[in-house]
């Protein structure tokens, strides 16, 4: 089962790094990786070129924002199952995308989430706060 990763990237010179190496570091092997850029100045571009060929997609041109990028990258995903990862997020280790593709080798699962960690932008090892997800529910989904 492929999995495609969709990031919208603008103006992120700082972390698309960290984005990138994070998607390439997955044990899991069938994976693409779409990079929509906004049309971003500040050298983000420049960032992206030594990660290219590991990118299924590269498009660079100026959108209405972050949803119309997620959305072009929708359109170009091919994997069975689709994910967003933000240009200034990282995955929590190597073997997310497997236990993501592991959930969802049961037929009657539609949909993972999981919990979050939020961590210091100058020191990624400082904890900030936990989000942890919990049971499922509808009114928790329309809250965000």
């Amino acid at each position: 089962m492929k999995i495609s990763v969709i990031t919208a990237t603008w103006n992120c010179v700082e972390t698309v790094g960290d984005c990138l190496a994070s998607v390439a570091g997955q044990s899991y092997p069938d994976l693409e990786h779409i990079l929509i850029d906004g049309g971003s100045r500040d050298g983000t571009l420049d960032a992206l070129q030594p990660h290219r060929a590991r990118l299924a997609v590269l498009v660079s041109e100026p959108d209405g924002g972050i949803y119309d990028a997620l959305n072009k990258g929708l359109a170009r995903a091919t994997g069975e199952v689709v994910g967003l990862l933000h240009a200034d997020d990282v995955y929590a280790d190597a073997d997310v995308l497997a236990r993501v593709a592991g959930a969802f080798a049961d037929p009657a699962v539609e949909a993972v989430y999981g919990d979050l960690v939020y961590v210091a932008r100058e020191d990624t090892g400082r904890v900030i706060r936990y989000w942890r997800s919990g049971a499922f529910r509808p009114a928790r989904l329309r809250r965000g």
